[in-house]
């Protein structure tokens, strides 16, 4: 089993300090070979990728999204457009890559970062594809990214219900991805800042093995991250471990003025795995 630790960063907001702590992991599963995950945990942007087409188009997909988007992360400006050309970047890496034949080759991405820019700063979501960003504030949690897949628009329009859902035949057809073609926009969600709020991010699958009240159930048992992680990761593999399985868990506080933690004195990020 991968070893997974917490990481934190408080950062400094108009109103007082904020503090982030964090966990990830990504993990082959019981049933695959290849791991086609990959994922990206460092402040300010929280990211897993989950790649698809020919046995090592998917991880090429994967592994190029998120190396593009470490860029953005180390060049200082996390925003729309700056994530956008990024995204522009690794469908050209992906396209050129001589092991990446495959027509259906591309990556899902989600994930979450932090707008400090203004007076208000707050959450931004990003989401292509069907991998989610989950949220539990004050006991409830919801799903914040629309998955698009077949199966959603289905659903949507009330052609199919969520539990006919979950063992559709198309469960796996996604109708957005980064790769198969040049135009790459994600769906942005805009999030209030609260603390106490805790966001799981996590690869299709860690859903395909734990519905939404288990997820909730191991955050309620798990109040660290890293305990979190391996907690959903230990319960997807015991459920069949069909899929990759990556997952990120992210806590939002405010500082404890007992703790350690100095701005930036901690690692605060973790590298792209896939």
């Amino acid at each position: 089993m991968p070893e997974v630790t917490t990481q934190a960063r408080d950062v400094e907001m108009p109103d007082g300090a904020l503090s982030l702590e964090w966990a990830a992991v990504t993990h082959t599963g019981r049933r695959r070979d290849v791991n086609q995950d990959a994922v990206f945990a460092g402040y300010p942007l929280f990211v897993v990728a989950d790649g698809m087409g020919g046995h090592i188009g998917g991880e090429i997909a994967s592994a190029s999204t998120i190396t593009r988007l470490r860029e953005v992360v180390d060049a200082g400006s996390v925003t729309p457009e700056t994530i956008e050309k990024a995204l522009g970047r690794a469908v050209k890496d992906i396209a050129s890559h001589p092991e990446a034949t495959d027509e259906g080759t591309g990556t899902t991405l989600t994930g979450v970062y932090l707008e400090t820019a203004g007076d208000e700063p707050h959450w931004v979501t990003l989401n292509i594809g069907d991998s989610r960003v989950y949220l539990l504030r004050e006991g409830t949690i919801v799903q914040i990214t629309t998955d698009h897949s077949v199966v959603q628009e289905l659903v949507a329009a009330g052609r199919l219900s969520p539990e006919e859902a979950e063992s559709h035949p198309y469960g796996n057809v996604i109708t957005r991805a980064v790769g198969p073609s040049e135009s790459v926009t994600p769906d942005y969600v805009r999030i209030e800042l609260a603390a106490g709020d805790r966001f799981v991010i996590c690869s299709d699958g860690l859903t395909k093995e734990l519905t939404d009240y288990g997820i909730k159930h191991f955050l309620a048992e798990h109040a660290d991250p890293a305990a979190a992680v391996d907690a959903m990761l230990d319960a997807a593999l015991e459920n069949g471990g069909r899929d990759n399985i990556s997952i990120i868990v992210l806590n939002v506080g405010p500082v404890d003025a007992g703790a350690s933690h100095a701005p930036g004195a901690d690692a605060d990020s973790s590298p792209a795995a896939n």
